[in-house]
C-alpha cells in the first residue's frame, strides 16, 4: 500500500480540465501549495499544505467519486512526499526552487496588447490584497513583481492563473515566486504602483521606472495605441474574465454583447418578486435595477452592469424551472431601465456577488444545478439546522458541512434543479442565528 503524503495523485484528467477545477475539489480539506499538469499522460499531481489536509481529501473521495466537467477522476496518495518541479509541457523547464512567499514574478509571454498595472491590479486582485506592483522590461521579455498582503493570496494566485492568458490567445502569465520579501516603489504610475500609498508621486518624464528592477523605461514603445491596443474603458471585465475561463469563454458565450439589459417571461406571479429575481440572477452579474411590466405582470426587465454578465445570464437561465414555470430569458429591446418608483435599485447593494473576488464568481457561473453552495454559516450550525431552513422548497437528498480557512461552508443536495433553484431564491441572503448566508450553484455532482 503507498504510505500516506501530502502529495495527491490524481488520474483521467482530461485536457478540458484546468487547474481551477482540481483545485475545487480539494481547497475544502486545506491549501494546496504546488500543482503540476501532467497533460501527456492526463494526470495531476497536487500538494497539499500537510499530511492530515491530504488524508482528510482522501478519505472523503474514498466514499464519494470526484467528478469535474462530467468526468471521473481517480486519487492516490503520491509516492512523492514533496513536489520540488513544475511539469511545462514540451518546454520541459524546472521550477524555480524559491519557496511560496508574497511576492511573485510574472513574466508575460506572447504579448500582443500592452499590459499596465490596472490591468495586473484586477487580474490578481480577486485572489487577495495586492499591496504593490512594479513592471520592468528584461531580455525573458516584459515583466512583473507582485507583492500580496499574504503568502497564502499569493499561493492562490498562482496556482490558479499560471499559465492562463489576460487576453484570448495572448498574453500569457508564467508565475514564480520571487526571491524578494518587500518591494520598494518610488512612483504610482502605469508602470509602478503602492496601493497602501496613494500620495506617491508619478515619475518625471523620460526617467526609467523602477531602475532597481528591471532594464529600462521603453515598456509601453511596443505598443501604444494604434489598432491593437485594447480599449480598456469598453473592456472593465476582461481581466478577471480572461482570469476566470482560461483565456477563454464558456460554449456558447460570444463576449461580444453589449446589451446589459435581460428581460424574462413566464414568472410565477404568486411566488416572485424583485428580491427572488435579484438572488437568482446576480449569480451571473451585478444587478443595476428591477421592473416589472405593468401591462404583463408575469414579466420583468433586469439591468445588468455590463453585456457579458447579460449574456451569462441569458445563456445559463434560458429555460429553467422555478416555482413551476419554465422561464423564458432574451435581451430587452431597452437598453437600461429608467430609475423610477417601481424600479428597484439594487447599483449599491453589497449583496451584488461581483463587486468581490470577480474572476472566483466567474468562474462558478453554471446553469441551475441541484446542488447548493452556502457560506458565511455559523461555527455551530449542523445539519439538521441546514435542513429545517432549507427543507420547506424541496425534498434534500444530502447534506455536508465542511471548514475553509476557519469557515464554515456546507453542500446541500436537492432532489432536482427546480427544488435548488427555488431554495436558492427564497434563502439567498437570509440569516441563520444572525449570519447572513450566501448561497450558490455547485457544479459537484455528488457529495
Amino acid at each position: 500500500m503507498t504510505e500516506t503524503s501530502k502529495v495527491i495523485h490524481v488520474r483521467n484528467v482530461g485536457q478540458e480540465i484546468s487547474e481551477a477545477d482540481l483545485l475545487q475539489l480539494l481547497q475544502p480539506f486545506g491549501e494546496v501549495t504546488k500543482i503540476v499538469m501532467l497533460r501527456a499522460k492526463n494526470q495531476s499531481l497536487l500538494q497539499m499544505c500537510d499530511v492530515p489536509s491530504a488524508i482528510s481529501a482522501m478519505q472523503y473521495y474514498t466514499n464519494v467519486q470526484p467528478s469535474v466537467r462530467g468526468r471521473n477522476v481517480y486519487m492516490q496518495f503520491s509516492s512523492h512526499q514533496e513536489l520540488t518541479t513544475v511539469d511545462q509541457g514540451s518546454q520541459g523547464r524546472k521550477d524555480q526552487d524559491s519557496e511560496p512567499n508574497r511576492v511573485l514574478l510574472v513574466t508575460i509571454h506572447h504579448m500582443l496588447y500592452p499590459i499596465t498595472v490596472d490591468v495586473l491590479h484586477q487580474v490578481f486582485s480577486p485572489h487577495g490584497f495586492v499591496e504593490k506592483i512594479v513592471t520592468f522590461q528584461k531580455s525573458a521579455g516584459f515583466q512583473a513583481l507582485i507583492q500580496y498582503q499574504s503568502r497564502s493570496a499569493a499561493v492562490m494566485a498562482r496556482n490558479t492563473l499560471h499559465g492562463r492568458n489576460i487576453y484570448d490567445g495572448c498574453c500569457q502569465l508564467d508565475i514564480q515566486y520571487s526571491n524578494l520579501s518587500e518591494l520598494q516603489v518610488n512612483y504610482n504610475n502605469e508602470r509602478s504602483r503602492d496601493f497602501t500609498n496613494p500620495s506617491l508621486p508619478s515619475e518625471q518624464r523620460g526617467r526609467s521606472a523602477q531602475s532597481g528592477y528591471g532594464e529600462g523605461s521603453g515598456i509601453y514603445a511596443l505598443h501604444t495605441g494604434g489598432s491593437r491596443a485594447v480599449a480598456f474603458a469598453q473592456m472593465s471585465n476582461a481581466a478577471a474574465i480572461a482570469a476566470a475561463f482560461d483565456g477563454g469563454l464558456p460554449a456558447g458565450i460570444s463576449g461580444t454583447n453589449d446589451r446589459c439589459t435581460v428581460i424574462v417571461s413566464n414568472l410565477n406571479t404568486d411566488k416572485i418578486d424583485e428580491d427572488k429575481l435579484f438572488n437568482l440572477f446576480s449569480m451571473y452579474g451585478n444587478i443595476v435595477r428591477i421592473k416589472f411590466l405593468h401591462n404583463k405582470p408575469d414579466h420583468a426587465l433586469i439591468e445588468m452592469e455590463d453585456g457579458f454578465q447579460a449574456e451569462l445570464a441569458v445563456h445559463f437561465l434560458k429555460g429553467a424551472f422555478l416555482f413551476g414555470k419554465k422561464l423564458e430569458v432574451n435581451f430587452s429591446k431597452h437598453s437600461n431601465i429608467t430609475p423610477a418608483p417601481d424600479a428597484h435599485e439594487y447599483g449599491g447593494s453589497n449583496l451584488n456577488r461581483f463587486n468581490r473576488n470577480a474572476a472566483k464568481n466567474y468562474r462558478h457561473c453554471c446553469a441551475p444545478t441541484r446542488m447548493l453552495h452556502i457560506s458565511t454559516l455559523p461555527q455551530e450550525i449542523t445539519e439538521d439546522d441546514l435542513v429545517s431552513h432549507l427543507g420547506e422548497h424541496g425534498t434534500i437528498i444530502n447534506t455536508k458541512i465542511f471548514e475553509v480557512n476557519g469557515k464554515k461552508q456546507a453542500l446541500v443536495m436537492f432532489e432536482n434543479e427546480e427544488q435548488a433553484t427555488g431554495a436558492l431564491v427564497c434563502e439567498h441572503a437570509s440569516e441563520i442565528d444572525g449570519y447572513t448566508i450566501r448561497i450558490s450553484f455547485s457544479q459537484l455532482q455528488s457529495i
